[in-house]
């Protein structure tokens, strides 16, 4: 063993070879060990051995050129001889494995962090497989400076310039950095002679000024040698503290330092731009987690994580997961909302500007706040509109943020499938993210946002889970408090969120998570409706939409009233603005040829809506005059109506009823056809027809069967049983639809009962109820839906459920007042009201059927 003083180093030492920095005495610095030799070295000596001396390394810098094969020895002599070593000999530096940490990403490799302690010469190369071996011998012989005290003569001298020099570079730094303040109290407790290697491992030089340091075995000589490096750097920072204004309490402080050439940081381990970097960021990180008004657990994690970051290569995959985890746990707004306007008059003010019609949407905004003026500490209310498309729903939860002062969201839930879309991914996985509920909350910046969840009644269900299950914790008030995204693994306050669902249809939403909503019921609108929201707001937004003003074109409401009742037929007004659309757009191709625009006179012919002067009149062309959209200019632009009245003509024979029908798209009218002819009494269902509605033909044949008697129902030869000899065709229209549900009993008892009569339905009458096998009449819902189809269609009598009289009040009065409701309990006051005269009609015979055919 060669012995110097405190310090003593093995004679034989495993060599290192590295070419990414050059590793001094005294400093710290981490090394990747890629190569097949260094590897072998790590995995062998280091990770192997336990006692103090199985980690101590030569470290050689490869001062080749790095993109050649790193593990050639580098001015090594392979001889035996010392009489050749003093020719060949290199220099490195002894030093201590601290740590060793292993990754397979992007290549297998590992990163040592090794701290230096004094020069070595290799007398001669023992082995160079697997990994070098080599004779030492100790160069630092630091007994001979601090044996006898002080440094006298001209070493001495040159050791206090140095030591003025390097008090002058710290005393420029803000000592408020904990390393800077570090760095000061180094200065003073460590020995004058390692000065040189400290200082040289923590400024910016080159690997070759560093060669020159680790070289210099003369103590004189590497003071001369790193004097100027630190004069150097000191009048760079002179230079930048000139050119820019630094404020004590400026966080790019350390940056600025940095491109001044300077590099404080932890002990003896500031050897690269990135570590220092890495430093300073870690404190801004730091104090932006303190800052962030976490809850206590929260903040606890976010420290135990920043306490990992800090002892974590960078090199190490999990560091850039660790550091996402930090900076969205910062960003989340923990603390942050905005003060909710409490004004009730102002809003519905604008609740009534931005929709028209949706009362009972309105009604419970209203409530809300007027509770919220009570009760400041009020949880937010999970609403679920249901309705059809194109009422408006999406639209009203953005108007209910605007009416509240708040940030809105909107998270589109259809065909999601993945449970963690909503809760989020574990940290352990590849790629991972938080769940789109956390991710909206990092959008919209505070933590009371209104949330839209649109088409919750869509969502799907694969392997990856069930996401409607997710937002069970989610919209549950009770629950919300505390809610746990798997990414993030603490929880987060989701109670002041106003959660908004849309929903076309609650049958496909789980029963656990509609049991959470509060279901508000969005109809579709009326005629008369239709006309205003067209007037007040489509015609308006496609006027602007197109670049088009009210002195270029009017539509009047007659107009209107056309279009909703000949070209588009459904719940919203979607088709009816893309209608409107249509129309800005022809009068937009007359505008943009320049044409002059004028409305025919009564004397013009059909179809001639742009009239242009004859091009050899002298008459000055009569000023520009709005465009009004009548009856013969919507032909011309919307081509022929798409929907006819042809109820009065499907009730022309005997066999034919109408029924209501309700579909997620709004209510709609459906035509019940059957005939008979000669058989074995077989019935034919057509029509794509579910279960349910099969069991109410068949209910309805057995009913009628039983009831032929009472009611006169015969078969086409007169015999009692009207299904006896015959064979009965039932059909329900547009067979390409789907059609199920129980509401088509009392019209399918109607068609027949139709046709075993040989009578005519009243061609103004509409029905919907569900049957039984006694004949009663039950309730089914959809009401007003239904309702709204039937008077679309011209339809002036509605016969419904006896207990489905108090849905009428949901019906607009003008409507009611239009319509005669008749309310049954019994299919025997069902056909009474569906036929003239009642039913049966003792005093209308065959003949007088023929006549009115």
């Amino acid at each position: 063993m060669s012995s110097s003083g405190g310090i003593q180093i093995p004679s034989r030492l495993p060599l290192l070879l590295t070419h990414e920095g050059v590793l001094l005495p005294g400093s710290t610095t981490r090394f990747s060990v890629d190569s097949a030799r260094n590897m072998q070295l790590v995995k062998s000596r280091l990770l192997k051995g336990t006692s103090l001396k199985s980690t101590m390394i030569g470290v050689i810098p490869n001062t080749k050129d790095p993109e050649h094969d790193s593990d050639e020895l580098p001015s090594l002599h392979r001889c035996h001889g010392c009489a050749c070593c003093s020719v060949f000999c290199s220099i490195g530096t002894a030093g201590l494995a601290v740590q060793v940490v292993g990754s397979n990403w992007p290549k297998p490799h590992y990163t040592l962090l090794i701290t230096g302690l004094c020069r070595f010469r290799v007398s001669h190369l023992l082995r160079e497989r697997p990994f070098p071996v080599a004779m030492v011998e100790q160069l630092d012989r630091l007994e001979q400076y601090t044996e006898g005290g002080q440094l006298d003569g001209e070493l001495g001298e040159l050791s206090q310039r140095f030591y003025q020099a390097a008090v002058q570079l710290v005393g420029m730094l803000d000592m408020s950095v904990p390393v800077v303040a570090k760095l000061r109290r180094l200065l003073d407790s460590l020995p004058r002679e390692t000065l040189p290697d400290v200082l040289a491992s923590m400024i910016r030089t080159s690997n070759l000024e560093k060669l020159q340091v680790l070289d210099a075995v003369d103590l004189e000589e590497r003071f001369k040698k790193t004097l100027p490096m630190l004069t150097r750097q000191i009048e760079g920072l002179k230079l930048l503290q000139k050119t820019r204004k630094l404020r004590p309490d400026d966080d790019k402080r350390v940056l600025a330092m940095r491109k001044g050439g300077v590099f404080p940081g932890r002990q003896f381990s500031l050897e690269e731009d990135a570590e220092d970097e890495d430093g300073d960021d870690m404190a801004m990180l730091e104090r932006k987690v303190k800052e962030a008004g976490m809850p206590e657990p929260a903040l606890r994690v976010c420290l135990k994580e920043l306490k990992r970051l800090k002892k974590m290569p960078q090199s190490m995959p999990e560091y850039a997961l660790t550091r996402n985890y930090l900076e969205l746990m910062v960003e989340l707004p923990w603390s942050k909302s905005t003060t909710d306007c409490l004004d009730i008059r102002a809003a519905r003010v604008l609740l009534d500007n931005d929709h028209y019609a949706l009362e009972k949407l309105k009604r419970r905004v209203l409530e809300y706040l007027a509770v919220r003026q009570l009760k400041s500490a009020l949880k937010g209310p999970i609403l679920c509109f249901v309705g059809p498309p194109g009422v408006g729903k999406t639209s009203v939860g953005r108007s209910i943020a605007r009416t509240l002062g708040r940030e809105f969201h909107r998270i589109a839930l259809g065909g999601v499938c993945d449970q963690s879309d909503i809760r989020g991914h574990r940290r352990t996985y590849v790629g991972s993210m938080p769940g789109r509920i956390i991710n909206g909350l990092k959008m919209v910046g505070v933590n009371n946002p209104v949330f839209l969840l649109d088409e919750v009644d869509k969502l799907g269900k694969s392997l990856q889970g069930d996401p409607a299950a997710a937002l069970l914790e989610v919209l549950d008030p009770e629950q919300n408090h505390s809610f746990t995204d798997h990414y993030l693994n603490v929880a987060f306050d989701l109670s002041q969120v106003l959660f908004i669902a849309t929903a076309n249809t609650t049958a496909t939403i789980p029963p656990a998570l509609l049991d959470r909503m509060e279901v508000l019921q969005v109809p579709g609108y009326t005629q008369e409706e239709k006309v205003e929201i067209a007037h007040r707001h489509l015609i308006p937004h496609q006027l602007e939409q197109h670049g088009l003003t009210p002195q270029q074109l009017q539509i009047p409401q007659d107009t209107t009233q056309e279009i909703i009742s000949k070209y588009t037929r459904e719940a919203g007004v979607r088709s009816l603005e893309r209608k409107i659309g249509a129309i800005c757009r022809a009068v937009a191709v007359k505008v943009a040829e320049g044409h002059k625009l004028s409305r025919t006179d009564s004397s013009s012919e059909p179809g001639a809506l742009f009239t242009k002067p004859a091009e050899d009149s002298d008459m000055t062309a009569p000023p520009e005059m709005p465009i009004v959209i009548d009856q013969v200019a919507l032909k011309d632009i919307l081509g022929p109506q798409i929907f006819e009245m042809e109820v009065s003509e499907r009730l022309t024979l005997p066999g034919v009823a109408i029924g209501l029908a309700w579909t997620p798209l709004g209510g709609e009218i459906m035509f019940v056809e059957a005939s008979r002819m000669e058989g074995e009494g077989q019935l034919t269902l057509t029509g794509q027809l579910g279960d349910v509605m099969k069991e109410s033909a068949h209910l309805a044949i057995t009913w009628l069967r039983s009831n032929a008697k009472t009611y006169q129902l015969t078969n086409i030869a007169g015999c009692a049983d009207p299904l006896e000899g015959n064979d009965i065709h039932l059909h329900f229209p547009a067979g390409a639809v789907t059609k199920d549900g129980p509401s088509a009993g009392v019209t399918i008892v109607t068609c027949l009962a139709s046709l075993f009569s040989g009578r005519l339905v009243r061609s103004d009458v509409a029905m919907t109820g569900e049957i039984t096998l006694r004949g009663l009449v039950l309730p089914v819902g959809g009401i007003k839906d239904k309702v709204l189809a039937a008077h679309r269609a011209g339809l002036k009598r509605i016969i419904l459920p006896k207990r489905n009289e108090k849905d009428l009040e949901e019906i607009p009065s003008h409507i009611r007042a239009e319509l005669d409701f008749v309310t049954a309990s019994t299919l025997d006051e069902v056909l009474n009201a569906a036929f003239d005269g009642g039913f049966p009609a003792a005093t209308v015979t065959h003949s007088q059927i023929a006549s009115k055919l």
